[in-house]
């Protein structure tokens, strides 16, 4: 049975489009294996506390760092370790809520919001790329614009102290942000030391 050019170009064309659904599960499935790591992580640590005691605790948090600000942040109940790279140091933990992930850095971790790549990585590629497709699906009118995604960096001087991001909105970017923050602390760091 003989196929007419056109046939074979149709059948070109939704072999290609096969693949590439293919590849998109694939990296679906991975970010949905990420996910889940992250929240099996938050889960060991907070054997099932509801979200509004998440927040009191998160509270608290805050309130003890800020009034004790000399004390090393240790990891602590319901918080996920942001950690260094090559030895396994904390550089902060995260506070994931429903309506926001808390990135409060270690009282002993010292690196300015101006050290690359911050801005240029954390910021605008990764927080802003949200950001824009946020802004895009609220253009469309499927999403508000209150539930744009956004930060809030909260500095002592120049040194982040930490980054509050509002809205994320998707749970698979829990684990990105997270990740991003861990690389781009670590590369900050090293920048430091030089």
């Amino acid at each position: 049975m003989r196929f007419s050019e056109e046939q074979v170009k149709d059948i070109v064309t939704l072999k290609e489009s096969l693949m590439d659904q293919i590849d998109r599960h694939h990296e679906s499935i991975e970010m949905l294996e990420k996910n889940i790591m992250v929240l099996d992580l938050f889960l060991k640590g907070s054997s099932f506390t509801k979200a509004s005691q998440l927040e009191i605790k998160e509270d608290e948090i805050k309130k003890e760092s800020i009034e004790k600000p000399t004390e090393r942040l240790i990891p602590v109940e319901n918080s996920i370790p942001i950690k260094r790279a090559m030895d396994g140091k904390i550089i902060a933990n995260a506070f994931v809520t429903p309506e926001q992930i808390s990135i409060v850095l270690d009282n002993q971790i010292e690196i300015n919001a101006d050290t690359p790549p911050f801005r240029s990585f954390f910021l605008d590629r990764i927080i802003g790329e949200m950001k824009k497709k946020d802004s895009g699906e609220a253009e469309n009118g499927r999403i508000q614009k209150e539930s744009i995604i956004d930060y809030v960096i909260n500095k002592n001087g120049t040194n982040i102290r930490e980054i509050i991001i509002k809205n994320y909105r998707q749970k698979e970017r829990v684990n990105e942000i997270i990740n991003t923050a861990s690389w781009s602390f670590t590369r900050m760091l090293e920048n430091v030391n030089k």
